[in-house]
């Protein structure tokens, strides 16, 4: 039996609770809708909220668990439309905002009933206590956002694992059970008699579960951003083989054209007949074609043009690059060999396709302007470009699903790494992809 029996928390407070967990969880994930229908979403969830509490109130004792689940419904209905999540995401962010919305619940009424029980009386709707309720939703809520808005990204969506969620799920059932496990019998070891003690054991126990799920989201964040970085990593490495390779075969055909030159050189001398020095010259010219270089000023940059030019001219693309090499004087070979060959590459690919071969076209530009290194990459395209969640162009590669879109993902990570950005557009069936580098940071003395 329960001694010194404390007033309910008002049905109202309760539903204002759920809602205002709900409404920080929408303002800290990626949205995937308006923020209008964010707007009207909430505003709906805070009236069935409302409702389902006040109607809760109405039904016998027995009622009170499938009273929880509906408003547990509620609140996840309005994360799905409010946020736009998908299904197993707003179910693993709806567990998280329940649990927050039973602490913050608690901890409140917690303080109101220490107060009434020091002045003798509760009043529920008097301005003292509306003030206390706002002051105290206010500070927590607040606190909440500052807490979560690290936690989940705002610019791709949440991707929980089935046996995330599924953990999810059970740490808010154990914590809600073990919370208001004073509720349903006094009669346990984890059980409270005295007022104050239950709303002590209830505020405490949803703490720590709101502190585990906390610890989990951290820890899914930190596995997967270690996962992107190990991904990409592995990709500058792998470019920077690629150029270490291109740049033994350009050294080496770059010998042999020289020892031709002079071969046919020689040739032409002792033979002289018009089909013979028809042939010789048609050698010569491919030849040449071999030994053409280019020269920016930089020597990996040389070696990745180079590189991509034979490619090119092997695909029939018309690959033209007007660059100043010198610009890069400061970035490191691998950085170089990554930026630029994932950015020729995705140009490659995009261009391959065109059936027509006069628009088999990529243009390429690296520049000085104002006080910035300008890298620009443009390539004709005549498809339809397709776009992931986060509006960022997805790769077309079927063979290599497993590292989707970390081409793009490494440009960007390079570029950061010299406090530039990237920005990508299109215009009239030209991509253009253009890295901004600032010249006045410590990394790059362009």
């Amino acid at each position: 039996m329960i001694t010194n029996a404390l007033p309910d928390i008002p049905r109202s407070y309760t539903a204002i609770c759920e809602w205002a967990a709900c409404v920080v969880y929408i303002a800290v994930l990626f949205r995937r809708v308006p923020p209008r229908r964010s707007v009207v979403v909430s505003a709906i969830g805070l009236a069935a909220l409302i409702a389902v509490q006040y109607f809760d109130g109405s039904m016998p004792i027995w009622f009170w668990i499938v009273g929880m689940l509906l408003a547990f419904g509620c609140m996840y209905l309005t994360i799905l439309f409010g946020a736009g999540t998908g299904k197993r995401e707003g179910l693993y962010i709806t567990a998280r905002a329940f649990v927050l919305a039973e602490l913050v619940a608690s901890l409140h009424w917690r303080i109101v009933t220490f107060i009434g029980m020091r002045n003798g009386r509760f009043a529920d709707y008097d301005w003292h206590a509306v003030l206390l309720l706002v002051a105290t939703y206010a500070l927590c809520f607040g606190l909440a956002w500052l807490v979560e808005r690290g936690n989940f990204s705002q610019t791709a969506p949440t991707l929980p694992t089935a046996s995330a969620a599924t953990a999810t799920v059970a740490i808010t059932i154990v914590t809600f059970a073990m919370s208001n496990l004073s509720f349903i019998s006094t009669n346990t070891p984890f059980s409270g008699s005295m007022g104050q003690e239950i709303f002590y054991i209830r505020t405490l126990v949803d703490f720590c579960g709101f502190a585990i799920l906390y610890a989990q989201q951290e820890q899914a964040r930190r596995i997967e951003a270690s996962a992107e970085i190990a991904s990409i990593n592995a990709q500058l490495e792998s470019q920077h083989q690629e150029y270490l390779q291109s740049k033994e075969n350009i050294e080496s055909l770059g010998r042999l054209a020289h020892d031709l030159k002079h071969q046919i050189a020689a040739l032409r001398a002792e033979v002289d007949p018009e089909h013979a020095a028809a042939g010789f010259e048609q050698l010569e010219k491919s030849v040449q074609r071999y030994s053409a270089q280019q020269h920016t000023g930089n020597p990996v940059l040389d070696v990745i043009l180079t590189t991509k030019e034979r490619t090119c001219a092997d695909r029939g693309i018309s690959f033209t690059a007007v660059a100043d090499g010198s610009l890069l004087s400061n970035m490191s070979s691998m950085d170089i060999a990554s930026l630029f060959g994932n950015a020729i590459d995705n140009a490659i690919e995009a261009t391959s396709k065109l059936a027509d071969p006069e628009q088999r076209l990529i243009k390429l530009a690296l520049f000085e302007q104002n006080s910035f290194t300008v890298v620009r990459i443009e390539n004709y395209y005549d498809s339809r470009l397709k776009k992931d969640a986060e509006g960022n162009l997805r790769t077309t590669k079927r063979d290599d699903q497993h590292r989707h879109g970390f081409g793009v993902k490494s440009i960007r990570h390079i570029a950061q790494q010299y406090g530039g950005e990237v920005t990508i557009r299109t215009n009239d069936h030209w991509f253009v992809l253009t890295v901004l580098l600032p010249r006045q940071t410590g990394l790059m003395a362009m």
